[in-house]
């Protein structure tokens, strides 16, 4: 698959006179519990030639495509990236971490993941995590017969908030590191591992009595956090001239050799 992956990364370059700059796999795949049909979730951030940005209009500045072979193709446009980076944006922080990349080039990923160190937003973070926790809570774990996968999509993002409240950096994309890291109570760690082995085995998660256990200690969780921001604010000034260096000299070297 990595192949097809690659093939359709050199389509897209062609197809949009653009260069990718990274291509990183996101979803389960990289967070290490994916099942035998989960999709390839590819995401990347890409550039284009200087006559692009020289418009009086805004143009498009992000593309999706889903591939009759499951491959799930989006990206952003670096100016976009850079304005997400410089907010401290989870999915673009996670994606400088992914575990498996199918395209790193000029750079560009090294110097935002040091960067990151000074542009990291704790606050900001912990608040879209705990937004996607809630939102999964109450769309997926609230009647007395839940899917049981759905399980995951609260926990990952309940413990990247205790990452972040315990380390303050970035937490890591594999969901295994997070439990291993964080998780301190025995009984729901010894859950977890058995619902993350029946999915990993290829089991079908299905429509199964709510575990009572597991939702009491993620309500608990999502209140926790709920009063931890309400009473911890991070106003912080990020330094744009910075990141409009980086947008500069990327476009520079991207496209060094070519006439832009």
């Amino acid at each position: 698959m990595r192949e097809e992956i690659l093939k359709e990364l050199k389509r897209l370059e062609n197809q949009h006179e653009i260069k990718i700059l990274l291509a990183v796999e996101s979803g389960s795949r990289a967070w290490g519990f994916s099942s035998t049909d989960s999709d390839w979730d590819v995401r990347y951030i890409y550039v284009h030639k200087l006559d692009w940005y020289l418009k009086i209009d805004q143009l498009k500045d992000n593309q999706e495509e889903i591939l009759e072979n499951d491959i799930d193709l989006a990206g952003w446009e670096l100016k976009k990236a850079l304005k997400l980076f410089r907010k401290s944006n989870p999915p673009l922080l996670e994606w400088l971490r992914s575990p498996i990349v199918y395209k790193d080039e000029y750079f560009f990923s090294e110097l935002l993941r040091e960067m990151s160190k000074e542009y990291f937003n704790s606050q900001s973070c912990m608040h879209h995590y705990l937004h996607m926790a809630e939102g999964n809570f109450k769309a997926y774990l609230q009647k007395d017969l839940v899917r049981l996968k759905k399980y995951f999509y609260v926990l990952r993002p309940i413990l990247a908030c205790d990452w972040i409240l315990n380390n303050n950096t970035v937490p890591p994309m594999e969901f295994q590191l997070l439990v291993d890291s964080e998780l301190k109570e025995i009984e729901i760690k010894v859950i977890i591992e058995q619902l993350l082995a029946l999915k990993i085995s290829g089991e079908e998660l299905d429509i199964e009595p709510k575990i009572q256990v597991l939702n009491d200690f993620l309500k608990a969780k999502i209140v926790f956090y709920s009063n931890y921001l309400k009473l911890n604010k991070n106003v912080r000034t990020p330094d744009t001239e910075r990141l409009d260096m980086v947008f500069k000299q990327t476009l520079r070297v991207a496209w060094e050799k070519k006439e832009v």
